[in-house]
């Protein structure tokens, strides 16, 4: 096992990080911008290195200050997180190549899985059902047009090199295909440097269905159960929930017998996430994930399993120690996402946080890097906190979610607490009937 990680990344999850290598008897050290020379993960660890100021490009983003803080510090492995480098094939490889141990996949699988049109190859080579699309990149308008004829309006332009929601314009007829690839190539562009686009058939108003997996060294394959995202905003998530009120025991096993057998035959290796859009009884392969999902938390509750402790017993070497057989679900689990925002106008709000009390009590986390004294920076995303809650029962889960959303009390900036206490006393949402618009659809009526 490791002795010593480097937490490559920030907020919730560092701190999440850390806590998990404690647990395991191992060191950290944390990298930090100036920005957050004061941040929780920071104050824990065991070393810290600054790594540049607040932009993330000089930063978190920065790959040479990263190794050089991991020279420095010499510690047997890089953990990356979410977002920033997690999903970066090459910082994996320059990871490998200066003697440390990346702990996520194979560099290879995050590079065919970060790239849309050939992570659709691959999956629909593996039995994975496939969005109908096109085979790769499109060149121009007409082209596209003509694809986008043979499959049926309405469509979706998407970057090739996408995520998080953007790089994507929904195209109803051919009269917008020109401005829409227009905008999506400007936006992919800024966003990943790229500006290759491909197309798939729209889907309206489908359920986001995701499938959380685990696969060490040895072929041995686990999948963890589904989550459902479907309650967001601007393609990004608001709530998620396990196991998703949508389907049935007959269809998840399905569906999990389904993607166990396509990681086998791929060869992963770490946790990663099948993400599919459920549309009309039939699921359809949307993207695979190479990391740690933002809301893994709620496949711990109803798992019992760690999932950064085995992301790293994994990049040891070591084998799962259980088959798919021994996998038990415990009731039902929700989790919102907190931000630093305003409720209804969802403007940014960083600052001081004056005051800060997390809920507790049975069946309540909350992960957060939250303390009172602390001044949220204005350099990155939005996310602060994340309340899960688990119960017996899909009820009961709800009921201890109000009340856990009650109690919370963050001062000194606005956050989305007050949507979410909303948004979950929705009938619709009550009743498990939303799909990936209806909150879209519900914020509409307010303005």
């Amino acid at each position: 096992m490791f002795d010593k990680v480097l937490i490559a990344n920030r907020g919730e999850i560092a701190l999440r990080i850390h806590r998990a290598c404690r647990e395991m008897g191992i060191r950290t050290v944390a990298v930090h911008s100036t920005a957050d020379a004061d941040a929780m993960h920071v104050r824990l660890a065991d070393e810290s290195v600054c790594i540049g100021p607040a932009p993330a490009s000089e930063s978190y983003l920065n790959i040479p200050a990263i190794i050089a803080a991991a020279e420095i510090t010499n510690p047997d492995a890089i953990h990356p997180g979410y977002g920033f480098l997690a999903e970066n094939a090459s910082f994996a490889e320059i990871v490998e190549e200066h003697g440390f141990t990346f702990i996520g996949p194979k560099p290879e699988h995050i590079r065919v899985m970060g790239d849309k049109v050939a992570s659709r190859r691959a999956m629909g080579a593996l039995g994975i059902p496939v969005v109908p699309g096109s085979d790769g990149p499109v060149g121009d308008v007409e082209e596209a047009k003509s694809l986008a004829a043979g499959f049926g309006y309405p469509v979706m332009v998407k970057a090739v090199a996408g995520g998080g929601g953007k790089g994507l314009a929904v195209v109803r007829g051919p009269d917008g295909m020109a401005d829409a690839m227009a905008i999506t190539r400007t936006e992919a562009r800024a966003s990943f440097g790229d500006d290759s686009l491909y197309l798939e058939k729209y889907l309206e108003r489908p359920r986001h269905i995701e499938i959380q997996v685990l696969a060490d060294a040895h072929g041995a394959v686990v999948c963890l159960g589904e989550r459902d995202c479907s309650v967001q905003r601007r393609h990004q998530k608001l709530i998620e929930e396990a196991p998703s009120p949508a389907l049935n025991d007959s269809v998840r096993a399905g569906l999990a017998q389904t993607v166990g057998r396509a990681i086998r035959k791929l060869g992963y290796r770490g946790v990663g996430t099948v993400e599919f859009l459920y549309h009309d009884g039939a699921f359809y392969f949307l993207e695979m994930n190479t990391r740690l999902q933002v809301e893994h938390p709620v496949t711990e509750m109803i798992t019992g399993i760690d999932l950064v402790r085995e992301q790293i017993r994994v990049a040891a070497g070591a084998r799962l120690g259980y088959r798919q057989r021994d996998i038990r679900f415990h009731g039902h689990a929700i989790e919102c996402r907190i931000t630093a925002e305003h409720p209804e106008t969802f403007a940014p709000s960083p600052g001081r946080i004056t005051h800060y009390h997390a809920p507790g009590g049975l069946g309540v986390r909350v992960d957060s890097a939250l303390y009172s004294g602390y001044t949220i920076p204005t350099a990155y995303d939005s996310l602060i906190a994340k309340v899960i809650v688990n119960g017996a029962s899909r009820n009961e889960c709800l009921m201890r979610l109000r009340r856990a959303l009650e109690e919370y009390v963050i001062d000194g900036i606005e956050t989305t607490i007050p949507l979410h206490r909303r948004v979950i006393a929705e009938p619709d949402y009550v009743n498990g009937a939303y799909d990936v618009t209806w909150l879209e659809e519900l914020l509409g009526r307010d303005s």
